[in-house]
């Protein structure tokens, strides 16, 4: 086991999917490997335990063997914020009981690093959830609540699997695309309402459609369910900032794959795209 001069530092960037992770030292990377994602939010506090006890210390341990020298923790991710943030914070501790030093903040954080800087800026995620702030270069001044997949959570990729079976079932898709969507997934109508509505975490289910509609852009009708969501985000979400003077930027895999359509309700709404990244990790890790 190589013994490191300098600090070793974990950053993680976890959205409702997964988190990924980076093990670097004097701004070198050691390692990085994925885990289901962390939402101290949503999740119970043995859950969490289990996949950093679990997932965790066996990706560190199992391919560098250096999980008692890690010094410094920087976790971004969805629902970090009061109480839950001080619960992750804690589980943390427990796990890397040697580590003097644990930050954890929102994802929100980490997107407008990622995609602002130190400029002011509108900084947006489009994953599995959404959410957008107003950010001055060097904190959060506005956040317009997502209020989550149920209530809002408008342009995500489960608000867009959501959109996409309504569509889908009550006839605003091509009869055909039902059919292949049918046959290709294997499940039924009872199959989706169990899933939804009995099952945990729905918006990782629904948010899995995405690759299906991506693949059918070149229907009219999903491309324009794609473009609509958008433009619902723009509309409840970022026109409350009021500062269209400003680039939109924004994280995630659902604004990576959909840019075209991203930019065409950007367009709609009155605003120019800034910087697109699918996985802020790189820029984290170097901030």
């Amino acid at each position: 086991m190589e013994d490191f001069k300098e600090p070793l530092v974990l950053v993680a960037d976890s959205g409702s999917t997964k988190t990924d992770w980076c093990l670097f030292s004097d701004g070198k990377t050691i390692v990085r490997f994925s885990t289901q994602g962390i939402n101290p939010f949503h999740q119970r506090e043995d859950t969490i335990r289990d996949i950093v006890g679990k997932e965790l210390h066996t990706a560190i341990d199992g391919a560098v063997g250096l999980l008692s020298q890690v010094s410094s923790i920087r976790f971004y991710g969805a629902g970090c914020r009061g109480e839950a943030a001080d619960s992750l914070r804690s589980i943390l501790l427990e796990a890397f009981p040697g580590c003097s030093d644990i930050f954890v903040g929102s994802d929100l954080m980490a997107a407008a690093h990622a995609v602002c800087g130190t400029e002011e800026g509108i900084a947006c995620i489009l994953g599995t959830g959404a959410n957008s702030c107003l950010y001055d270069g060097v904190k959060i001044v506005r956040n317009v609540s997502p209020l989550g997949y149920i209530l809002g959570d408008e342009g995500s990729g489960a608000v867009l699997g959501k959109l996409f079976i309504n569509a889908l079932f009550k006839g605003d898709m091509p009869e055909n695309l039902r059919t292949e969507f049918l046959e290709l997934s294997g499940i039924t109508l009872d199959d989706i309402i169990r899933r939804v509505y009995r099952e945990p975490m729905a918006n990782r289910w629904l948010a899995s459609l995405s690759p299906f509609i991506h693949s059918h852009l070149d229907s009219r009708q999903v491309n324009d369910l794609v473009v609509a969501n958008f433009v619902d985000f723009f509309k409840k979400n970022v026109d409350h900032y009021s500062r269209k003077d400003l680039p939109v930027g924004a994280v995630g895999s659902v604004a990576y794959y959909y840019k075209e359509q991203l930019e065409e309700a950007a367009m709609r709404c009155g605003y120019r795209l800034g910087r697109i990244v699918k996985n802020p990790m790189d820029i984290l890790m170097n901030g």
